[in-house]
């Protein structure tokens, strides 16, 4: 069956593909978006009534990738995609922030956006195809929707910009952008770069936006196409205009005047604000109120925040009595937690992270298993927001989608300045926990986070700071906030957190909520915003200027040695029983990995003299003997001729008995025993069998008056010490087996 297909070409000529009416035709709308192999189907389902009571847009996007979409088995014991992977979760996060604003303020039924990999190379990352799909999904139902818009990644690889890259190209990238707009105001940024100026960020946006243009003509043509212009009729509000007009009057300029006095303190301007409420509600009688509580609620707090818009707009003041450019107080203390590896409080206003660092082995890596992506990672950020931190009694029913973005957002904002691999050997662990809230959390967390790798002795090469700019636009007016308040985010019409190093942007998140943001506005937030991180710069590096010199003494040191390939077996042993040994005995932790001709090996542990000590043995393993060096051996076993001796490790050599002393030895045991340590010297490798002979009296002075025996000459040579043609012939009789009985009646002669 075919369905309607429409196909476009972008920029480097590459096509896209989105095709509605073949698969899940019982959903409102639904729709495969393909761009060389790489296939996603995209459906969409909203209930007709939205539930009593709501105010708010119930939208769940959920993003999944088939492992059979490229041809794999999923990891696990169940063998089948269960709950959705960090990587997933960002990917849904990404598309909801784009279409959440574009919804109708007054539509709150129900809407489910489900995004399935379901064909997948690694030259097209189906991530920014996510945002296409299910806003070509949205055209072709009857949702209301105040698309379409659309998803492009930009990169900036030596010197230029390149659409649309591939993940191989995208390893080379100094700045990877995923950028969300409609045709006419850009929506949504996310994204990491390797300290890239501004100006370079502003040219990314628009080279984004002039081919994200290209996308949403191209849905609204299959909008037409499949003749869904017109959307449902729904009704998900009841008004009471009387009841609005009236909680306008009474409180609009109440809250104006409120919100102009300054106050610093969330918890009484929220009960300032409060108040203000509550004294209009008391005007109505107890009935009235009862009956209109969800209207005056929901009429009030658009009131309100209609008040402080026009405040700030109007008195260029905060609603906290700061100027608009101007940060919070911060204070910030390291080595705070005298177990940890590393750990910095950083506190700015009301928002408070206390946040550790921990240096692990490889073997503490993350295993990514994610149907394109695949490897281990070493550097992981865990971001945790409890209930207490906004003073609410909240369960922890695990880690929510807006705590693995805030992590994300911070991880890849610090990854950018950490040593390589071989300068710091370790896997990295930050974990911040927000204990106090209101407002930008997440560069709370970069802060700390910064001063923790500090505090812990990761030589990162350079500090970075975190801010989030904020933005009030109205009737021609605007103001650009720095490090905006929780009430200013919720108010605001921006949230544009950056994070950077003096030298360039690290990391940036930017949600617009409002339409005609210009490019002059967003160059004034990242001027303002780069002044605001050299502030919050000039602290941490007043906090601390630079890493420890050396780690902790409880962080397990390591040592890296790297070995020739084929050695790697014998240092394993069979069945890992050498290497477990060596474990066991030196108190270390030992792992290998192959790289190319060689084996590279960490050794670690917190004690010195145990890695002294494996390291002793492993180079005992992958020592080739050499005639004429001396070891340290132990004497494994004894014989009537002499000794066996292990004089390195896994190599036992002969001691023969005529080489233990000058002096004429008749039983070995007399002088040595099994277990006994004894110098050797190697005096021989015998080319054809390759057996070691050792020396102990070579180390040894000769005794005074000793005289040496003539060697005999070739007549003299013992018979044994000639060669076969040389020896006699004796005629003698060869021995004669007896027969060998097969049973009682034969034999075989």
């Amino acid at each position: 069956m075919q369905g309607i297909k429409k196909v476009f070409t972008i920029e480097d000529g590459r096509q896209i593909e989105i095709e509605t009416g073949k698969l899940a035709k019982q959903a409102d709308g639904s729709v495969v978006v393909k761009m060389g192999n790489t296939m996603l189907l995209a459906t969409v389902c909203s209930k007709k009534q939205a539930a009593e009571n709501v105010d708010f847009m119930p939208l769940t996007v959920d993003y999944q990738e088939k492992y059979a979409s490229v041809g794999r088995f999923p990891g696990g014991f169940f063998k089948r995609e269960a709950r959705p992977s960090e990587y997933e979760i960002l990917i849904a996060r990404l598309v909801d922030r784009a279409l959440r604003p574009l919804f109708p303020d007054d539509f709150h039924a129900e809407v489910q956006v489900q995004i399935t990999l379901i064909s997948g190379d690694q030259s097209t990352p189906p991530d920014a195809l996510a945002a296409l799909a299910a806003s070509a999904a949205l055209a072709v139902s009857d949702i209301p929707f105040h698309g379409p818009v659309s998803e492009v990644r930009v990169a900036y690889i030596d010197g230029k910009f390149i659409l649309s890259p591939s993940i191989e190209e995208l390893e080379k990238a100094e700045l990877d952008l995923i950028v969300a707009a409609t045709e006419e105001n850009i929506m949504m940024v996310e994204g990491e770069m390797k300290e890239v100026s501004e100006d370079i960020m502003l040219e990314a946006l628009k080279i984004a936006h002039e081919s994200i243009k290209l996308h949403c003509r191209a849905i609204k043509e299959l909008e037409i196409m499949v003749n869904k212009t017109q959307k449902r009729e729904y009704c998900h509000e009841t008004n009471d205009l009387e009841l609005k007009n009236a909680i306008h009057q009474a409180t609009y300029q109440k809250c104006y005047d409120f919100a102009k006095q300054g106050i610093a303190c969330k918890s009484q301007r929220s009960e300032g604000f409060q108040t203000i409420k509550q004294e209009f509600i008391d005007t109505l009688s107890e009935e009235e109120a009862k009956e209109k509580s969800f209207l005056i609620d929901r009429y009030y707090h658009a009131i309100e925040k209609e008040a402080m818009r026009d405040m700030v707009l109007n008195e260029r003041v905060r609603l906290d009595g700061r100027k608009l450019d101007q940060i919070r107080p911060i204070w910030a203390e390291v080595d705070y937690l005298p177990t940890t590896h590393g750990s910095a409080i950083f506190t700015r206003g009301e928002t408070q992270s206390l946040t550790t660092c921990t240096l692990g082995t490889k073997l503490d890596e993350q295993i990514i298993d994610g149907a394109i992506i695949e490897g281990k990672n070493n550097f992981i950020l865990h971001y945790n927001f409890p209930g207490f931190a906004t003073g609410e009694v909240k369960g922890n029913r695990g880690t929510s989608r807006r705590e693995i973005g805030h992590g994300n957002l911070a991880m890849r904002a610090l990854k950018q300045v950490l040593p390589s691999s071989e300068e710091c050997p370790y896997t990295i662990r930050i974990v911040s926990d927000i204990l106090e809230s209101n407002g930008s959390s997440s560069m709370a967390t970069v802060c700390a986070g910064c001063l923790a790798l500090m505090d812990a002795g990761v030589q990162i090469r350079k500090p970075v700071s975190g801010i989030a700019m904020g933005l009030i636009a109205k009737d021609g007016k605007w103001a650009v906030l720095s490090d905006i308040l929780g009430d200013e985010d919720h108010l605001g019409d921006m949230d544009f957190k950056v994070t950077g190093t003096r030298d360039g942007i690290t990391a940036c998140q930017m949600d617009i909520k409002c339409d005609g943001l210009s490019y002059e506005i967003l160059a004034k937030a990242l001027a303002q915003a780069q002044e605001g991180r050299m502030h919050i710069l000039n602290i941490i590096e007043q906090t601390m200027p630079s890493p420890r010199e050396d780690y902790k003494p409880f962080v397990p040191r390591v040592v890296k040695m790297s070995i020739p390939k084929e050695f790697i077996g014998a240092i394993i042993g069979p069945g890992g029983k050498i290497i477990q040994e060596m474990q066991k005995e030196t108190k270390t932790i030992i792992v290998i990995e192959e790289k190319g001709e060689f084996g590279v090996i960490d050794i670690v542990s917190v004690n010195k003299e145990g890695i002294e000590a494996a390291l002793a043995r492993i180079k005992g393993i992958i020592a080739v003997p050499e005639v004429g060096e001396e070891y340290e051996g132990v004497v494994k076993n004894l014989q009537s001729f002499g000794a066996f001796v292990e004089f390195l490790p896994g190599k036992d050599g002969l001691l023969h008995v005529s080489e233990i002393s000058w002096e004429r030895v008749n039983n070995v045991e007399e002088v040595l025993k099994s277990g006994d340590k004894i110098k050797v010297k190697l005096i021989e490798v015998d080319k054809k069998t390759g057996k070691y002979k050792l020396s102990h009296k070579a180390l040894l002075p000769k005794p005074e008056g000793y005289v040496e025996r003539a060697p005999r000459q070739n007549s003299e040579r013992s018979y044994s010490d000639r060669p076969q043609s040389e020896r006699p012939q004796l005629d003698r009789p060869k021995p004669q087996k007896p027969p060998r009985p097969l049973d009682d009646n034969f034999y075989i002669e």
